[in-house]
């Protein structure tokens, strides 16, 4: 019996030794986690259950030349609410109010808020949404419900702030004017997305249950800093004008799609860009910037440019002689026809180009050039006709001109080019040669962008590039001035002609897809006209270009094309050209702008104490305090003189300031 209890004893001592030691070894542990790791598993646990979410900065806006929006970025909210950390006294006290004004708000009855929210703060639920999508002025107003508008901590109000950009002129312009998200970069948004980007800000947030994350507090870690303002070149009455026309257009021709451009003579502003497309539903809408990046045969838009090269090489002149028979011709085994039946017979260069014949044209061309072609083909490319325009929008079509020893090139290369096939061009690279013309030989590069603005203050301007001071002699482009005012006045553009107002142009009608098999029974055109106005000393150049019209009403450029541009210039000229001679100034006064500069060093900083607005505007100081998030009292006139919150105090949204102006 003795020896049984000595062995119960030892045993017991080895338990308690054992147990001892792990104890031991369980403080140790803890010490050394404490002391020595502690600060890892620290971070540790805060990585798990903590985290900087990110505030995205809102992307500058798009502007129109007068100041019209294009492009601009919209705050939204979403809204949910800690329904757990309410003071129980306060939440029994302001549900009934608070579900009445989400009712009103909201939708849904009161006793469906009410209840919704109960539920929640049984079930402890500390991020329960309320609503989503809600615009600023709204987003004011729910802050100011019963219980919300005692903030995060006691009123459980969650506010999350996101960005969406908005289009007011809606799809016109659209594909011009651009965007940069998940479905690319093109237009003005996409070139410029350097400028317009801003940097973007971060906001702690703590992990709760259910894998939800939410703020921990009202302000931000780091503040977002907003995208700096495009202005753009674009005129919202001309870039109106335009759509509606061309639109008018498709839809009477039933055309598959089309593209207007206008633009300013003397600097190469864009005022205004249409690119519309039919969709599978029989409606147009901005499909593609066919103006930008579509090239296609020119037709007989270009034989503006094979007249320059040929009155420039000495070898014609306008009066030159060319006979184009009775309006078919037979050139290296190839038929080449006139539109006019029974054709022209022996006509003039010029008189060639006015009632836009093919066959003048080629015979012209290959009678002076047939043997050294490559210098007809030179000749067009310094006048910059083979180079893309380099244009800072994404897309830009190359243009094509073979020359000789090229796989396209071949007897019948010549002849074609010269009356506007075998070679490519888009929309915009033929109106910067016609623009040259009006320019008196000047030619200059499009230009979408005046300048780049933050806060209303100019950060860089974009000045007009040249691309080529002169692409041919002073007597050429006189000629061919003349020739181009004829056109309408006596030639294929006749029935655009008007007494009360001058545009000079050349029509265009290009057959397409004609190496398809159907092409006999179902023939396809391109229509366009390509001009300026008036046509002595041009404000504006501008190109129509129609794919595809419904040939039973029409296909010719005269008919499809040209209607579209004389309605652009006639609204122009009778809406603007009263405005045009009034000199526009601005008054510039010191004060006003000693004022603005106080203003805008102020606002520029990223705030965490009350500024000093004294002596500020009252609008300014006003605008300025509110978009601290305080609450701002006022009396009196004027500026300020006297603000109830001191300098340098800690900011705390919703505060109340009271100022004092004289």
């Amino acid at each position: 019996m003795a020896v049984t209890k000595k062995g119960i004893l030892n045993k017991l001592y080895v338990v308690f030794v054992f147990i001892t030691l792990f104890l031991v070894a369980i403080i140790f542990k803890l010490t050394n986690i404490q002391f020595s790791n502690g600060e890892k598993y620290r971070s540790l646990s805060e990585q798990l259950t903590l985290r900087n979410d990110t505030i995205f900065a809102n992307r500058g806006s798009v502007f129109s030349d007068d100041g019209s929006l294009l492009a601009t970025s919209m705050s939204q909210y979403e809204i949910r609410m800690d329904a757990f950390t309410i003071d129980g006294e306060v939440f029994e006290k302001n549900i009934r109010n608070l579900s009445v004004e989400l009712s009103k708000m909201l939708g849904n009855s009161t006793s469906h808020w009410e209840t919704k929210i109960r539920k929640a703060r049984n079930t402890k639920n500390r991020y329960l949404f309320i609503a989503r999508k809600l615009g600023y002025t709204d987003y004011m107003k729910i802050k100011s419900f019963p219980i919300f508008n005692l903030g995060m901590y006691k009123g459980g109000f969650i506010a999350e702030q996101s960005t969406v950009r908005a289009h007011p002129l809606g799809k016109v312009a659209e594909r011009t004017i651009g965007y940069d998200d998940y479905r690319g970069a093109p237009g003005i948004e996409g070139a410029y997305r350097k400028y317009l980007t801003g940097k973007n800000g971060l906001r702690m947030k703590q992990k709760i249950a259910k894998g939800q994350w939410k703020p921990i507090n009202d302000n931000n870690e780091k503040e977002p800093i907003n995208g700096k303002d495009i202005v753009t070149t674009l005129d919202v009455n001309i870039q109106d004008i335009a759509h509606h026309s061309l639109l008018r257009q498709l839809e009477f021709y039933d055309a598959e799609h089309g593209c207007v451009v206008v633009m300013e003579t003397k600097t190469g502003e864009i005022k205004a860009i249409s690119n519309l497309g039919r969709s599978s539903a029989g409606k147009y809408y901005e499909k593609r910037n066919y103006a930008v990046y579509e090239s296609h045969e020119p037709g007989s838009a270009f034989k503006v440019m094979a007249m320059v090269v040929a009155l420039e090489s000495g070898k014609i002149d306008t009066s030159t002689v060319v006979d184009t028979g009775t309006g078919r011709y037979r050139m290296y085994g190839r038929y080449i026809n006139d539109s006019h039946r029974g054709g022209y017979g022996k006509i003039s260069a010029a008189r060639a180009l006015e009632v836009s014949s093919n066959i003048g044209f080629a015979r012209l061309i290959e009678e002076n050039f047939g043997e050294k072609p490559e210098k007809f083909i030179n000749a067009l490319k310094n006048m910059n006709l083979g180079n893309k325009l380099g244009l800072p929008i994404k897309g830009e079509g190359s243009p094509e001109i073979p020359a000789p020893g090229d796989d396209k090139w071949s007897k019948n290369a010549l002849p074609s080019i010269a009356y506007g096939y075998n070679l490519t061009l888009t929309p915009l690279q033929t109106l910067t040669f016609y623009n040259a013309i009006a320019n008196n030989g000047e030619m200059v590069k499009p230009k979408f962008i005046k300048e780049i603005r933050s806060w209303n203050k100019h950060v860089e301007s974009f000045d007009k590039v040249v691309i080529n001071p002169s692409i041919c002699s002073k007597e050429t482009i006189n000629k061919v001035q003349e020739i181009l005012k004829n056109v309408v006045v006596r030639g294929t553009g006749s029935r655009l002609y008007s007494e009360d107002f001058s545009m000079a142009g050349k029509t265009g009608t290009a057959r397409t897809e004609y190496w398809m098999d159907d092409w006999e029974t179902n023939r396809r055109y391109i229509s366009s006209f390509t001009g300026y106005f008036p046509a002595e000393n041009p404000k504006y150049s501008c190109i129509v270009v129609i794919h595809k019209p419904n040939t039973k009403t029409g296909f010719y450029g005269a008919d499809v094309s040209g209607p579209v541009f004389k309605d652009i210039a006639q609204k122009i000229y009778t809406t603007n050209h009263t405005i045009n001679e009034i000199e526009n100034k601005t008054p510039d006064f010191e004060s006003v702008k000693n004022d603005f500069e106080k203003y805008y060093a102020i606002s520029n900083k990223e705030l965490n104490s009350i500024p000093n607005v004294k002596g500020m505007a009252a609008m300014d100081a006003i605008s300025l305090l509110e978009n601290l998030g305080l609450k701002v009292n006022f009396s009196g006139n004027g500026k300020v003189v006297e603000q109830s919150l001191n300098e340098g105090e800690k900011l705390v949204k919703g505060a109340t300031i009271n100022i004092k102006l004289s």
